[in-house]
């Protein structure tokens, strides 16, 4: 069960969400730092091809956003990093209950017997 495609694509999908959630809080933080070229976290595409390839296991992989440059030489854009956090947040909740709903049947399986 731990190493199914379905739990293994899970773990990958988290593992990519907090690198994202970790990505996305330190392009905040440099909002005004002069020079800063935020980052992004993708790893989507090459997760949904290992699944269908009968993988599942991807590393997440980070490049630099492609968002305008402002006048001080930085190009976070706080409107994308706000709509970047609450779309991950929301993913990783679904991601982890997914996770959580085989344990919730073995614990009350467990309390039965």
């Amino acid at each position: 069960m731990l190493d199914s495609v379905h739990s293994l694509a899970l773990r990958s999908a988290l593992d990519g969400l907090a690198l994202r959630q970790r990505v996305t809080a330190n392009n905040i933080a440099n909002v005004n730092t002069p020079g800063f070229q935020a980052q992004r976290v993708s790893f989507e595409e090459a997760l949904a091809r290992s699944v269908s390839m009968g993988g599942g296991s991807v590393q997440a992989t980070t490049e630099s956003s492609l968002e305008p440059t402002r006048l001080n030489g930085s190009n976070v854009n706080l409107d994308t990093e706000t709509l970047s956090n609450i779309d991950t947040v929301l993913r990783f909740q679904f991601a982890a209950r997914a996770v959580e709903t085989p344990f919730t049947g073995i614990r009350a399986a467990l309390r039965t017997s």
